[in-house]
């Protein structure tokens, strides 16, 4: 979630709480984090590291039908709704529809092409490296969705970051984004994912040394300004910090901190994200839905809402891909190949995740109109 964009200074002006108690609120955003990962050593513990790593991985292997795969689909949900009015209304500035055309149509289409290259000619490397580029760009993702949620909900509790601030917290998110990709070291590998065999990208030995001193020097400024902040304001909310946190230490440079963690932290980002959703469109919910408008109810528009997020998340990473793979893939004789059994799979889900990004850059920006919703 690019929540990034929303610029803190223009939601500080008294913003509501959630309408959740503030300790939903926490365990939502990033909170649970804690209390999971000390979940994680108790089942090792208790029923030893192989019946704990099948118990969760069957148990959220089941529930990314109900909480990762909505998460990629309620963005072309929110982001193609009223496509022609973003496109060319002359109300919106050039540079936004811009941008708009650019992830909503360049972006896929180059993405598809690629995709589409790399089955007609069953190139594995082609497709491994659309996979790297995702690998690469998931981190970016996840720390622009932390550096969001502690702006724009401590905007929502009356703190806001000035302009040095914010670059302060953003300089630890990138810093943490670049460590965690050079970590650990990768002189090029054969690794396999979604059933494709490829070769990794090799990196330079000084990499992974430069990008652990820039994020540990990182974290230093940012404990500096967060401490002058404390000592200036008397207090900071901590839910939001903690939040942020999560999502650069343990979700992105620290993740493989337990083996079972591992497998949460798609979900616990995924609940972060719609979270957000929930408040955007609850919020615009609540303001169409009394005179002059009279609008659907709340519960209705956002059971709608998740009911569209549920389907197309089944017909993307379920229905889709495996009918693509049944009708073109020989099972048996592909899985003495490079591209494996399931290759439109490990296509369309590649596709999807790159295509996330780039929506929710752009949909998530302050001067996008309905991000005013997330004050209500």
């Amino acid at each position: 979630m690019a929540v990034t964009q929303v610029d803190a200074e223009a939601l500080s002006a008294a913003l509501p709480l959630s309408p959740l108690s503030p300790r939903t609120e926490f365990l939502l955003t990033g909170g649970a984090t804690l209390p999971l990962l000390a979940l994680c050593f108790a089942l090792e513990r208790s029923l030893g590291l192989d019946r704990a790593e099948l118990s969760v991985g069957f148990l959220t292997f089941y529930g990314a039908h109900v909480i990762n795969d909505p998460h990629f689909s309620v963005t072309y949900l929110l982001f193609y709704r009223r496509v022609r009015e973003r496109l060319f209304s002359a109300e919106l500035p050039l540079a936004q529809r811009l941008r708009y055309f650019f992830a909503g149509f360049v972006a896929p289409a180059a993405l598809l092409l690629w995709a589409g290259w790399a089955l007609w000619v069953r190139s594995a490397a082609a497709l491994g490296a659309m996979t790297q580029l995702m690998f690469l760009l998931v981190g970016w993702h996840y720390v622009k969705q932390g550096f969001g949620v502690v702006t724009v909900l401590s905007a929502r509790r009356g703190t806001r970051y000035g302009l040095a601030e914010r670059r302060c917290l953003l300089l630890h998110c990138f810093a943490g984004w670049a460590y965690a990709w050079a970590s650990p070291f990768d002189p090029g590998r054969l690794v396999e994912e979604k059933g494709i065999v490829y070769t990794t990208w090799a990196q330079p030995h000084w990499l992974e040394p430069l990008t652990r001193a820039s994020f540990f020097a990182s974290a230093l400024v940012l404990v500096v300004m967060l401490a002058k902040k404390w000592r200036r304001e008397r207090g900071l909310p901590l839910a939001p910090l903690i939040g942020l946190l999560c999502s650069v230490w343990l979700w992105t440079v620290y993740s493989g901190v337990d083996p079972l963690f591992m497998y949460l932290i798609p979900a616990l980002h995924s609940v972060q994200y719609l979270y957000f959703v929930w408040l955007l469109k609850r919020g615009q919910a609540r303001a169409h839905e009394g005179p002059p408008e009279f609008g659907r109810p709340v519960a209705l528009v956002l059971g709608t809402w998740a009911a569209g997020a549920f389907g197309l998340g089944l017909l993307l990473f379920h229905l889709l891909p495996s009918g693509l793979d049944a009708a073109f893939t020989d099972a048996r004789a592909a899985r003495l190949t490079d591209l494996g059994p399931t290759p439109y799979f490990a296509a369309l889900f590649t596709f999807v995740n790159l295509h996330h990004y780039f929506m929710d850059f752009v949909i998530w920006r302050r001067e996008h109109a309905e991000t005013q919703y997330l004050r209500a």
